[in-house]
């Protein structure tokens, strides 16, 4: 036994201070590279992230000068840990591609949490951005969780980036009506619209000859929170106004001629 404690009492004692030594310094440095990136635009959740990672990092190293001590040699797991890392790489192939994702939004930043946005085929507010997963709420209130790799490989549209936003209303005219009377209906019907700007200034564009209808677009310029309700009001006050002044807005329709005269007939 003495002999025991003799050749290996002060490897354990050495061992068991680096480990105390190394568990504090880790500590320190997670505190400091919270701190320090906490300081930044970096997101909060990336930037525990990355402390988290410096800490263990350095745990790591320590463990392994703490083997050496006693003369294990820390190349065999230096190849084990790789391969292990390999194998567990590609099992979990979508889940490091969701995590790359997550730190390219995070990163990046196309959108905050509390915008409204349209992405991987869905539309809602951002209620959280985290690292493998976005969870969305929908206008009709239903929580969506995306992964993050579906989000960054594909458009993202930020419906809320802009502090304004151009309403656009179509709208269809009888081929009867006279151009001119048209415009200045329309362009009537745009003066006291509620939450419309006067700068830009709304527009009446002329947009083709439609199969059915003269085809017409009103645009109308708003606040980006009052959007819903200004294109209704715009929606509403352009029929008022053309049923107002007459003119018709026709409903798809087909003409069928018949040529001669059935067999039996």
């Amino acid at each position: 036994i003495i002999a025991v404690l003799a050749a290996y009492g002060m490897r354990v004692i050495g061992a068991i201070l680096l480990l105390i030594g190394g568990w504090i310094v880790s500590k320190w440095v997670r505190k400091s590279v919270a701190s320090r990136l906490g300081r930044t635009e970096l997101d909060s959740t990336l930037a525990k992230f990355f402390a988290n990672i410096a800490g263990t990092l350095i745990m790591v190293f320590v463990l392994f000068a703490a083997l050496e001590l006693f003369g294990i040699k820390t190349t065999s797991f230096v190849a084990v840990l790789g391969a292990a890392g390999l194998a567990v790489g590609l099992a979990l192939q979508g889940t490091l591609s969701n995590f790359a994702a997550g730190v390219m939004l995070l990163i990046f930043r196309p959108f905050k949490v509390g915008d409204l946005v349209n992405v991987a085929g869905q539309t809602g507010k951002i209620e959280a951005i985290e690292l493998f997963m976005t969870n969305m709420d929908t206008l009709d209130n239903r929580r969506i969780i995306i992964p993050n790799s579906k989000i960054f490989g594909d458009v993202i549209e930020t419906l809320t980036f802009h502090p304004t936003r151009r309403v656009d209303v179509p709208v269809g005219t009888d081929y009867s009506a006279d151009l001119d009377k048209v415009r200045s209906v329309l362009e009537a019907a745009t003066v006291s619209i509620p939450g419309a700007l006067g700068d830009p200034a709304p527009q009446v564009v002329l947009v083709q000859l439609g199969a059915s209808s003269i085809d017409w677009e009103v645009r109308v310029w708003t606040e980006t929170a009052e959007y819903p309700i200004t294109k209704q009001a715009v929606v509403r006050s352009t029929k008022q106004a053309l049923d107002d002044a007459g003119i018709g807005i026709p409903f798809p329709q087909v003409d069928v001629h018949l040529d001669g005269t059935p067999e039996g007939g």
